[in-house]
């Protein structure tokens, strides 16, 4: 069923249109996600839809009985003195006005009514009884529970009056609020900005179990991956449509581009050759031959250069190498007031990747400050390692002078060799325009100063990067290339994120935080750690000998974590044979070779339709092929786990 239909979109707000002729349609069961740069208009198309906004030109089309629902993220000027539990009960307001037609029609029930008025009120009470156990309109107040707890609203909140909200909680509570409400297509604009790890995962589980109907806007990759079964990538006015999760569109993207810059350079090599050609050979013998061939380049349907989201190359590389040990951290506690940790102990190696994970305020960022001596531990001692060049992010970004232009304030000082183009070099690496460093720190996006951050540590060639929440301005684009540049990084790194693809592809190794008398070091990465509770859990192994509880205790792989928001692996597709999968994927291989050779060919372009049919069905194969190797390196995960 088709719940929504977008024909010919248009809008823009100046001379250059941010939507460009859209067209697509949105069945139900669908859980689609949409990325795009920043400024691109993913907003602009979330509020179209939902008729916050009217187009320049075009149709959308909602189906009759279809409802829509957006997540509004702005706190509201003024509110009503409704408690937090009463606000989220808005969501269920036709099944709560169905119990208490149910009352009232009981009520009257109770009352001295005989004859055809009580056979009407009975058979009206009937069919509202079936509505609410068709509708599960019983146990209405603990469905609002469940949801104000599962998005980390404790009990006691419950019943705070909504105006004293911050905006965090506000865009918690209408999230809450939307959830209830169910309606048949869900627009969700960054729903994830304000909850943490438990409440992330939460809500990933409640929409996929819920078979929701979504279009969801987020810079998550984590969660677009849990959820999402499709991908829109929105760029330069147009939409691009992907099979799977994230990661299958990151590489399907890459594929797809690969083959459309191929295809375009094959197309201009030819017409490069019957230009030549024509021009040679335009008048004489000849001209007829070269006449036609004319005509030929007239009705050929041109190939566009491929369509690029322009990617940073980020680098990191170090003066000089540290020792062996960076740091040897025992028995270490921290708290204000209440104990964040106690009697941690660890070591860190050169060349390590060490995470440190948890939920908010669990300390991670006081843990950082106190391995970098910015702040004093309670208790314990932290020995730093030999020739150690430290590069501190800051989550604040603190570290730049607001007055300063943008390449003076990155510049480092220490380093009197530096020049001016080989800074302003190092700052292009990181995606800054010779516009933008020549700006002003304090007029600078969050964004911008991120990049400026990190391209200033490059610039002083650190062997150690102490990241904390270094993802956290970025775009998708320049996440993926700092990942890239760590994972090059041949120094040291200490971060906390609560990025969890960040942390899946960076950390080697995780300190997860969360209840002071038992931090686990577990070796790996969340995927890791995920596996392992699910497996300690499985096993009943509460106390087992894989945890590291305290200094006291081995480091090692993890046990079972009290706070840990994650649940057991779900597998994304249904189990097949390897053997099977494999065979597959041979065949659809040989059809790719097959059809790369047709697109080399120069008869391809000299029929078009010929040219848009191989081109076509090259795409297809190249997506069905994408998601078949997931599901191969899935099966081979399954037999691997048993």
């Amino acid at each position: 069923m088709i719940l929504l239909a977008v024909k010919d979109l248009w809008r823009g707000f100046d001379e250059d249109p941010i939507l460009r002729g859209l067209n697509f349609e949105i069945r139900r069961g669908q859980r689609i996600g949409l990325v795009g740069p920043n400024g691109c208009g993913k907003t602009t198309l979330l509020r179209l839809l939902q008729g916050q906004d009217q187009p320049d030109r075009g149709d959308i089309e909602l189906h009759a009985s279809a409802r829509i629902g957006l997540l509004e993220q702005q706190h509201p000027v003024s509110v009503s003195e409704r408690t937090v539990f009463e606000e989220a009960s808005l969501g269920l307001q036709p099944l709560l006005d169905l119990q208490r037609e149910s009352l009232e029609t009981a009520e009257l029930l109770a009352g001295e009514i005989r004859g055809e008025q009580r056979r009407q009120l009975e058979r009206r009470y009937d069919a509202i009884q079936e509505a609410m156990i068709q509708k599960q309109a019983f146990e209405l107040d603990h469905r609002v529970e469940e949801v104000l707890d599962g998005l980390g609203f404790d009990r006691t909140s419950h019943q705070q009056s909504i105006g004293s909200l911050s905006g965090g909680q506000w865009s918690r509570l209408m999230l809450a609020r939307l959830l209830l409400e169910a309606p048949d297509l869900m627009l969700l604009d960054e729903p994830s900005n304000h909850l943490d790890m438990r409440a992330t995962a939460w809500l990933e589980h409640f929409l996929v179990q819920n078979n929701q109907t979504l279009l969801v806007v987020s810079h998550d990759r984590f969660l677009l991956d849990q959820v999402a079964t499709e991908m829109y990538e929105l760029f330069d006015g147009r939409l691009e449509h992907y099979t799977g999760n994230y990661s299958a569109y990151w590489k399907q993207r890459a594929q797809r581009v690969e083959v459309q810059r191929r295809t375009y350079e094959k197309q201009a090599d030819y017409v490069s050759t019957q230009e030549t050609f024509i021009r040679r050979y335009q008048s004489g013998q000849r001209h007829a031959q070269a006449k036609d061939r004319e005509k030929k380049l007239e009705r050929l349907e041109r190939v566009e250069r491929p369509r690029e989201i322009s990617m940073p190359k980020m680098k990191f590389q170090m003066s000089h190498r540290t020792g062996e040990i960076i740091l040897e951290v025992r028995d270490i506690s921290k708290g204000f007031g209440d104990p964040l940790f106690k009697q941690l102990s660890f070591q860190v190696l050169h060349g390590q990747r060490l995470g440190i994970f948890g939920p908010n305020g669990s300390g991670k960022s006081t843990l950082l400050k106190v391995l970098l001596g910015e702040q004093n531990s309670d208790s314990g001692t932290i020995t730093h390692g030999a020739n150690l060049s430290i590069g501190y992010y800051d989550q604040l970004l603190s570290g730049m002078a607001d007055d300063q232009v943008a390449l003076r304030a990155a510049w480092p000082d220490a380093d009197s060799s530096m020049t001016d183009q080989a800074m302003r070099s190092i700052l292009a690496q990181f995606g800054l325009s010779k516009e933008v460093v020549e700006r002003k720190v304090s007029t600078l996006s969050g964004g911008q100063k991120s990049r400026l951050t990190l391209a200033s540590l490059a610039a002083r060639r650190v062997n150690v990067l102490v990241l904390d929440e270094p993802t956290n301005h970025l775009d998708l684009w320049a996440c993926e290339a700092l990942e890239q540049a760590l994972c090059n990084f041949s120094g040291t790194i200490l971060f906390v994120s609560h990025d969890r693809y960040f942390v899946n592809r960076i950390a080697q190794r995780l300190l997860v935080l969360g209840n002071p008398d038992r931090v686990q070091l577990v070796e790996g990465n969340y995927d890791d750690y995920c596996y392992t509770l699910a497996t300690a859990s499985r096993r009943g192994e509460q106390d087992s000998d894989h945890k590291v509880t305290s200094s006291k205790s081995k480091e090692g792989r993890s046990g079972q974590a009290d706070t840990s928001p994650v649940t057991a692996k779900k597998w994304r597709f249904s189990y097949r044979k390897v053997e099977d999968l494999e065979k597959e994927i041979s065949q659809i291989e040989s059809q790719v070779t097959d059809l790369e050779a047709k697109l080399s060919e120069e008869s391809t372009y000299s029929d078009v339709q010929r040219s848009r049919e191989t081109q076509a069905s090259y795409d297809q194969l190249r997506e069905d092929l994408s998601v078949l190797y997931e599901h191969w390196e899935e099966a081979m995960e399954r037999n691997q786990r048993g």
